[in-house]
């Protein structure tokens, strides 16, 4: 374990002395909208003015680019198997936003000759010298791969929602980073929650057996309420932030984004109610 994050921290070696925050985005569970969170967060943090890459690391079921309705002729795996450099694979300014597509289907990462993996480390170190934020988006649950990414992030973000066995899972993969010592803090965000009530409930779950048993400081960093329109957003293959930038899930993410850019915590007041959306409609 300790090998493998020491060579996933090579890929962003110097971030402290650039300044580029990386951030990795995990579930303990598939289904939870890790993905979606990772693509409007990267377009909102871009909103801000701020130079955002977002690198696909789902090694087998990579879809930021279905997300973004996007076609890649070619992906990260083309780079590791040494038959394209990081320029010819890489999207820019799509949405406001860079984007490293991820590859789908069976990934070894032991096949990989060494020598590609040293000349994509070399031409990300290059690339990312100008970006503010690197959003990387894991597969979803435990593995080498996704806790070699989070031991290479400055940051982890755990998506969960209020179903039970998000939850538990959520708090499976924090017990693993605190097994491990890969971070002293995780930033959690609820997704899909009813109420403010139930998004804290959610959290407190975790946070009260985390400060029970693990070494590691849990920080609510958003809530994104149920929203009819993530769901029409996914089909229609565009960013809810971009297709619907006031629904309350835009504003959710966006809340989430100043969170990050500040340096805050804690979750909001959502605003889904009858009242409130008629004052939306009537804007």
């Amino acid at each position: 374990m300790a090998d493998q994050a020491e060579k996933l921290r090579g890929l962003f070696s110097g971030n402290k002395k650039t300044g580029k925050r990386i951030i990795t985005i995990a579930s303990g569970k598939g289904g939870v909208g890790k993905t979606s969170l990772s693509v409007n967060l990267a377009i909102a943090l871009s909103k801000a003015g701020k130079k955002v890459l977002i690198m696909d690391a789902d090694m087998g079921m990579a879809n930021v680019d279905i997300m973004l309705g996007l076609t890649p002729r070619y992906t990260l795996y083309d780079v590791l198997r040494g038959q394209k450099s990081l320029r010819e694979i890489i999207i820019e300014d799509f949405e406001g936003i860079n984007i490293i597509p991820g590859c789908s289907g069976i990934f070894e990462a032991a096949n990989i000759q060494r020598i590609h993996r040293e000349a994509l480390i070399q031409e990300l170190e290059y690339y990312t010298q100008s970006m503010d934020f690197i959003i990387i988006d894991t597969g979803a649950g435990i593995s080498n791969i996704v806790l070699g990414f989070i031991a290479a992030a400055d940051d982890v973000l755990i998506v969960i929602t209020p179903e039970p066995t998000s939850i538990t899972d959520g708090y499976g993969i924090i017990k693993v980073l605190s097994k491990f010592k890969l971070h002293k803090k995780v930033y959690l965000v609820v997704n899909m929650a009813g109420n403010l009530q139930e998004a804290q409930e959610s959290a407190r779950k975790i946070e009260t057996v985390a400060n029970k048993y693990l070494e590691i400081n849990i920080r609510r960093l958003g809530v994104i309420y149920s929203d009819n329109s993530v769901k029409k957003s996914i089909k229609e293959m565009t960013p809810f932030i971009k297709k619907y930038p006031r629904s309350q899930a835009a504003r959710d993410v966006m809340k989430i984004a100043e969170n990050i850019i500040e340096h805050k915590v804690g979750f909001h007041m959502g605003t889904n109610n009858f009242a409130q959306k008629l004052i939306g409609l009537l804007k």
